[in-house]
């Protein structure tokens, strides 16, 4: 009785691809399927225009402290 060791590895490998390759394809098809849900349930805020001089501030803000530490980083 011969057996083909090579025809073995090549039934193993594709038994194996195939296992991580369904997998992934039923990972991907569950986070989808979790993301519709949470966006379905918990709608991201949509932002208005009346607060967008604060936005203009905060960037602002942003930018100086940005500044202030490439600055203390260079001095020290």
């Amino acid at each position: 009785m011969e057996t083909n060791l090579i025809l073995e590895g090549f039934k193993f490998m594709g038994l194996g691809m195939g296992t991580v390759f369904s997998f992934l394809i039923i990972m991907i098809l569950a986070m989808n399927l979790m993301s519709i849900i949470i966006h379905k349930y918990f709608p991201e805020p949509q932002a208005s225009n009346a607060g967008s001089s604060g936005t203009k501030k905060d960037n602002k803000k942003t930018i100086a402290a940005i500044t202030a530490a490439i600055t203390h980083h260079r001095e020290g």
